[in-house]
């Protein structure tokens, strides 16, 4: 089977490129599998990642999109045009016309004769446009409606939680929608070590891309006013970049917390640095005002048998019933009920074995090649499928040629005669 997988991709580092990255890394791993990556293009590029085929063939920001990728698409002649999406990936906020327009590639894919399938990571209809400082939101509303209904054009479409599913199902009527599990990015969780937990420090870890919703002024503050006072040993580590449309913001933070004897702020996390990041770390926490689907951290979190403390909201309270995960909620920008769980959860070691192993057990069930296996069996059974309506079309019998039914009732009829 040949796939076209289109994303973001290292060293790109636009939105969904780690995940791309994965997907792109599972795929390679079958021998039954073609792929080719059909990545974005960006400012001063590195070399590509060797082990992949990568054709670069679109940009963010960029009306020229259709057609270059489309030319690209025709020349790879794939049995599967995969596209992994959030709204804003072919667009950012300043450009909007951009993201809608990209997001008619699907539709515009399967027209072309291409079995086309969507893998989107957030529904509009979810987002909190106020948290996510759009001006315009009955504009945002609108084309999210209209861009959400496009790549239903699609032949079929994941999602990764079940409360999306039902929307595209029940508010836009759409067909063949998937609801599939985020995966915890790797192939084997890694069951948790305790004796790197806090020994000597309990390290309370908050990863993320900083800025919009996702932000941590009130966690910094829970910290130094309640926790560190009651927790001697408590280090709180900040860890991540800036969200796209928050430059600067971990800077900000790096410089104010520079001296801080247990306040950390790392910045960007290498690929390989994440294993000991997380396998050292009591809990995470996180501390966001809305979200935007399935968090990618809570289940690097799950992969490494970490405790997770969040924002009570309803799509993470659907990722953990869904996915079997042990989080720990308080309510959304409340600082003494934060304080309040951290110190609770730091004082409570058995609670944090417990939700470790919980959280270890539930990425048994989510693995990549387990998650990748499923996308591949569905395709394949589309390709199945397809060839059976082929083949019976082409063996279909004029309408003018007697069936074989009809035939052995008149030789009845003869014979009785």
């Amino acid at each position: 089977m040949k796939i076209c997988l289109v994303t973001g991709f290292p060293p790109s580092k636009i939105v969904l490129n780690e995940y791309g990255f994965h997907l792109a890394k599972e795929l390679l791993a079958d021998p039954l599998i073609s792929l080719t990556v059909l990545a974005d293009e960006y400012p001063d590029p590195e070399p590509e990642l060797q082990e992949f085929d990568v054709d670069r063939c679109w940009r963010v920001n960029q009306l020229s999109n259709h057609a270059r990728l489309l030319r690209t698409v025709r020349e790879c002649k794939p049995d599967v045009v995969w596209f992994n999406l959030v709204f804003s990936s072919f667009g950012n906020r300043d450009n909007p016309l951009a993201a809608f327009s990209g997001l008619t590639l699907p539709a515009m894919t399967r027209l072309a004769g291409f079995y086309t399938h969507v893998t989107l990571h957030h529904l509009m209809d979810h987002i909190d446009l106020d948290d996510a400082g759009v001006r315009n939101k009955l504009l945002f509303r609108t084309a999210g409606n209209l861009a959400t209904r496009m790549l239903l054009m699609a032949n079929s479409v994941s999602v990764l939680l079940p409360a999306y599913r039902r929307t595209l199902i029940e508010k836009y009527r759409g067909e063949n929608i998937h609801f599939r599990a985020h995966g915890i990015l790797s192939a084997r969780p890694e069951y948790p070590d305790f004796s790197q937990r806090g020994n000597p420090e309990h390290r309370i870890l908050a990863f993320g891309k900083w800025g919009t919703y996702k932000r941590c002024e009130v966690l910094i503050e829970a910290f130094e006013e309640e926790v560190s006072r009651k927790v001697p040993n408590a280090k709180l580590v900040i860890a991540g970049y800036n969200n796209p449309n928050s430059p600067g913001y971990i800077e900000g933070l790096q410089e104010k917390y520079r001296n801080h004897p247990r306040i950390t702020v790392t910045g960007y996390v290498a690929e390989e640095d994440i294993p000991q990041l997380f396998g050292s770390s009591s809990f995470i926490v996180m501390p966001y005002t809305s979200a935007t689907g399935a968090s990618g951290v809570a289940n690097l979190a799950a992969a490494h048998g970490v405790p997770i403390l969040s924002s009570d909201l309803p799509d993470f309270r659907e990722m953990g019933d869904s996915g079997g995960l042990a989080i720990k909620f308080y309510p959304v920008g409340n600082k003494a009920e934060l304080a309040r769980s951290m110190i609770e959860l730091l004082e409570n070691e058995q609670e944090q074995h417990e939700m470790a192993e919980q959280n270890f057990s539930a990425a048994l069930r989510m693995t990549m090649p387990q998650i990748i296996q499923q996308y591949v069996r569905s395709f394949d059974r589309h390709q199945r499928t397809r060839a059976l309506e082929a083949a019976s079309r082409f063996r279909r019998i004029p309408a003018w040629v007697p069936s074989r039914s009809a035939i052995f009732r008149a030789s009845r009829w003869n014979t009785r005669l």
